[in-house]
């Protein structure tokens, strides 16, 4: 299938278009920036500059596709603000898709985005969620809550560097999940018919707390975290002052997310039928545990081996004194 990814430079879209490229599919990548997107080139993606907010520049890249998998998103670093690439860069590209008849449309969305409609970036994904219904296009919609590459700086690293591992507020238990399963049932929908014009959850197999998360790097990693505590009033405050400067406008909408994320409520939901109708074995997913695991194992097998050439660099040096008889 001839498939136009959108967001393939980040975390989830890259393995996305991995996924995609082993299973022979023919995969094309609207990029910003050819430079940054190079890696994508070398695997055999094409490569079709591009910008969701530059909505002329967006037929060129969706001629000749049968699908478009949308996993872009604004980044905290952006210049363009959430509101202009996640919700007018998404209405571009699917008014786009209507007019050159790309009539295939996978979309990521949140878990729970219509719970929260104060908070932007769940608010924009509910509406971006209803204005694809709305199109006619055969859609599906995808509704992650978190992925265990993230974990990784926000856990990992400051557990074995000895530094401070902060956490906010009431931890909410989120059920994350590797973005190598999420690729793999990406790539699945489209191969499943009866997915045209759903929503599913994309969830891993266990909500997971800042806490339980903590315990468990502890034990892998055999160190004990430093734990900090962002009070929740700190985090309202920030927001709030965030939103007095343009260029931090980003910023103020994901404090206004990472309030959620420390709410006390879960995310979390039920996969059983989303699996069910693409004939897979939830059991072949990644739980948190194997992940750090893996993580864990590895770097510490590599401390090892530093050290290990650190002192055996140390006995080939030889003294400039002699040793006296």
């Amino acid at each position: 299938m001839k498939l136009l990814i959108v967001g393939a430079t980040g975390t989830l879209g890259r393995q996305i278009a991995r996924h995609a490229l082993d299973k022979g599919h023919q995969v094309r990548c609207l990029v910003r920036n050819a430079r940054k997107a190079a890696f994508l080139k070398e695997w055999g993606a094409e490569l079709v500059i591009g910008d969701l907010c530059k909505p002329q520049t967006l037929p060129p890249a969706l001629e000749g596709m049968e699908a478009i998998i949308d996993a872009a998103a604004a980044r905290p670093t952006d210049t363009l603000s959430m509101k202009q690439v996640d919700w007018e860069g998404k209405v571009n590209l699917i008014q786009a898709a209507q007019k050159i008849g790309v009539n295939r449309y996978i979309f990521f969305s949140i878990l729970n985005a219509e719970k929260y409609p104060e908070v932007p970036l769940m608010n924009i994904k509910h509406c971006t969620e209803k204005f694809l219904v709305a199109s006619g296009l055969n859609y599906t919609i995808l509704r992650p809550c978190g992925f265990m590459q993230g974990l990784i700086g926000q856990y990992a690293v400051p557990t074995l560097d000895n530094q401070a591992v902060w956490i906010t507020g009431e931890s909410s238990p989120i059920a994350y999940m590797d973005t190598q399963d999420a690729a793999k049932l990406t790539i699945r929908v489209l191969e499943v018919p009866e997915t045209q014009k759903q929503t599913y959850p994309l969830v891993g197999t266990k909500a997971w707390t800042a806490e339980e998360i903590i315990q468990l790097c502890e034990k892998l990693s055999d160190k004990t975290a430093k734990i900090a505590r962002v009070p929740l009033g700190l985090l309202r405050f920030l927001r709030g002052f965030t939103r007095f400067f343009q260029w931090t406008y980003n910023i103020s909408d994901r404090l206004a997310f990472a309030e959620v994320l420390a709410s006390g409520k879960s995310l979390n939901a039920s996969m059983d039928e989303f699996y069910q109708t693409l004939g897979l074995d939830p059991k072949e997913t990644t739980t948190l545990e194997s992940y750090l695991q893996e993580y864990f194992s590895r770097i510490l097998k590599k401390l090892k081996e530093i050290d290990y050439e650190k002192s055996k660099s140390k006995k080939k040096k030889k003294t400039p004194f002699k040793s006296s008889v």
